[in-house]
């Protein structure tokens, strides 16, 4: 969970100027905030990152104009735009929310032009590793990455050895830890073929400079950004599309507690999504104040949630309850990390690794997300155009919208499935299946 979330230190650092503590004190900040959804607002859910998304606001925020020189060019102009985006996000979140309108917003959204935002994901993500940022991550540290991506490709997502592991425990216990298998073949790897180096720390503890990052980040500090970003139809609808994102787990997360929960017939779960949307919403206001990046405030860790709920449905004894088990996980496991110095110096090296795996396997896991959102073959070649115009056209996504609108307005027609039957609610079961 913590390297995961350092994945973002060397983009913090390498495109929006801070330093290595000051990005460990933003990413510091952003868990507290993940952190509050069970332990202050009661969320029954494990959240994360509308992860998704991330390679999306990527490649908007860090695109370049026809002359190859960045739309932003400074990290406080990138600050300013991901406040902007957190702002309109928490907004719509808030008003889709208490509204009730957020199901009908995403209800009646094709099922093409959701499999193209999505796979429009997947593929801004893959683009992001191998072709944009491959000179910068990849390459320098090519076989401890491509190791870390292999194994955690292969332990979650292939088939052979999902019956192995239905038959081998040890083997099921070892998938089962994540992306961890991953990072320790990775910090074998490294030293070994010289692509990675580790540093000793000279103190126990870290305290992230927070002011310094606050004079760098926050719109109290740097400033709003002007009223022209503010009504920029892309930032609307990048955060838009984070929004469909984000309701998709909503619902992946209400499964995988219903799945549980004849097992735990002595805890009762309140599952309130107007109250998810508002935790989320004030999350995402706060973040854009004190530690602006979108999409960094969601509702779900789908991976974390499975295994928080299998574990509750072994009973009492194993887990007292499901709010115990989720807080205890982001309490010990997340913020209190950052500042054990010498844990934080031993991953240094590996961010790199954590950011280009965690965009791999978020590319991989959208791509037949958004091929089971579409039922048809036309359906998937318009998704397929929508998700490369947005891709393509990274700096105005309203593009890509437009395209993938027109593309099926004309290709396949405006027929929403009857509320029981939604594309997008087949399309997360499978997810958890996937998940399991």
């Amino acid at each position: 969970a913590g390297a995961t979330g350092l994945g973002l230190v060397p983009v913090l650092q390498g495109y929006f100027g801070l330093t290595f503590e000051e990005a460990v004190a933003i990413i510091f900040i952003q868990s507290v905030l993940i952190s509050s959804a069970p332990i202050v607002f009661g969320e029954p859910y494990a959240p994360g990152w509308i992860t998704p998304a991330l390679p999306l606001a990527l490649t908007f925020i860090l695109a370049v104009d026809s002359a190859g020189a960045p739309v932003y060019a400074t990290g406080a102009e990138k600050f300013q735009v991901m406040t902007a985006v957190s702002l309109w996000f928490a907004l719509i979140v808030f008003v889709l929310g208490i509204t009730g309108l957020g199901k009908l917003f995403v209800h009646y959204i094709p099922d093409a032009l959701k499999g193209g935002i999505i796979l429009g994901a997947a593929i801004a993500a893959l683009k992001r590793v191998f072709v944009d940022d491959a000179e910068k991550f990849l390459i320098p540290q090519f076989w401890t990455t491509l190791t870390a991506i292999s194994i955690c490709l292969l332990l979650t997502f292939s088939l052979p050895i999902q019956r192995m592991k239905a038959k081998n425990r040890a083997l099921a216990i070892f998938a089962g830890m994540g992306l961890l298998p991953g990072f320790l073949v990775a910090a074998i790897v490294g030293p070994i073929s010289k692509e990675v180096t580790y540093e000793m720390a000279d103190t126990f503890f870290l305290f992230p400079p927070f002011m310094d990052a606050w004079d760098k980040v926050s719109p109290f500090a740097i400033g709003l950004a002007p009223a022209s970003v503010f009504l920029d139809p892309n930032i609307i609808l990048l955060a838009l599309m984070g929004y469909v994102i984000l309701f998709g787990d909503l619902i992946t997360g209400t499964e995988v507690l219903r799945m549980g929960e004849p097992a735990r017939r002595d805890e009762k779960i309140d599952v309130n999504i107007n109250r998810s949307h508002l935790s989320i919403a004030i999350r995402n206001a706060l973040m854009a104040v004190f530690a602006p990046f979108f999409p960094t405030q969601g509702c779900l860790w789908t991976g974390v949630q499975v295994i928080v709920v299998q574990r509750w449905t072994d009973g009492r004894k194993s887990m007292d309850s499901l709010f115990s088990g989720i807080a205890s996980y982001y309490v010990f496991g997340v913020p209190l990390l950052y500042f054990c110095l010498p844990l934080l110096v031993l991953l240094k090296p590996l961010m790199g690794v954590a950011l280009s795996l965690t965009l791999v396997l978020t590319g991989f896991a959208c791509a037949y997300v958004a091929m089971g959102i579409t039922r048809t073959q036309i359906e998937r070649g318009v998704a397929l155009l929508t998700a490369v115009t947005l891709a393509l056209f990274a700096e105005s996504p309203w593009i890509g919208m437009v395209v993938g609108i027109v593309a099926t307005l004309t290709m396949v027609g405006f027929n929403p499935p009857p509320p029981q039957d939604t594309a997008i609610r087949e399309a997360e079961e499978d997810l958890v299946e996937s998940a399991e």
